[in-house]
């Protein structure tokens, strides 16, 4: 049998695909992930997709190595034009940005009858995910925050179904747990709180380079980024202490 050695991340992201589903994995980073799922029985068939032709190239060799290359397929197209209706259970699509993956699923909502599970992992802009799944009747079954090499990034997963469930009787607003992740906020793991604590830094120095700056548009500016450096430090202390509100 022939190995496949993958990142932690994609390992998240393979045990969220259901055993025996037909998998396409858009923007597929050597087809390692549909590698993968061959090789541990995981998925029936893969489709690997990509754009460009040295990614593509890249994912033909991988798949070329593989015992089981007769049940995968490697395509080159934009996104999921690689698909035809129908054609798989589960789509994933990792390592892009948040604006970028609905964008994808925008375009190729034609492909989206009969597949039953999405599994995302934005590497920014997971509340554009979220929210694109609230607006279009998927509803958040799951969610995993994880570092790796300096790292953090979130997957998430979605199937069809009431979308504003996973929002509803918690403590915080659904604005609020659109950019946090509902169920993470329930989890309230360390690598969140480290998340947070990042975002923090980051418009920390953002505000002081502002304050330090003598435009007059910048005060208004200033008055936004407080705000939003308010929220974050109360996000990190409900976090740490599990309190029930942030905001006073």
């Amino acid at each position: 049998m022939t190995s496949v050695t993958i990142s932690k991340r994609l390992q998240t992201i393979a045990r969220y695909c259901p055993e025996g589903a037909r998998v396409a994995d858009i923007g597929s980073d050597h087809a390692l992930l549909a590698s993968y799922l061959l090789v541990k029985g995981i998925a029936s068939q893969v489709i690997a997709g990509e754009l460009n032709e040295g990614p593509y190239q890249a994912a033909l060799k991988q798949i070329h190595t593989l015992q089981e290359r007769n049940r995968a397929s490697v395509r080159k197209g934009n996104g999921l034009a690689v698909l035809s209706p129908g054609e798989v259970d589960v789509i994933c699509v990792a390592g892009m940005g948040g604006q970028l993956i609905t964008s994808i699923l925008e375009a190729g909502a034609s492909k989206l009858p009969g597949v039953t599970r999405l599994i995302l992992q934005p590497n920014v802009g997971e509340e554009l995910v979220r929210r694109w799944f609230l607006d279009h009747g998927w509803q958040l079954i799951a969610e995993t925050i994880l570092e790796e090499d300096g790292v953090i990034y979130e997957i998430l997963v979605a199937e069809r179904g009431e979308a504003v469930l996973p929002y509803e009787q918690k403590d915080r607003t659904i604005e609020e747990l659109l950019r946090i992740g509902p169920f993470l906020w329930e989890e309230k793991s360390l690598v969140l709180q480290n998340k947070w604590r990042s975002e923090l830094d980051k418009w920390q120095k953002v505000l002081a380079q502002l304050q330090r700056s003598e435009k007059p548009e910048a005060e208004e500016r200033i008055k936004q980024i407080q705000a939003e450096v308010k929220w974050i430090d109360g996000v990190i202390a409900c976090l740490r202490t599990d309190k029930q509100s942030f905001n006073t």
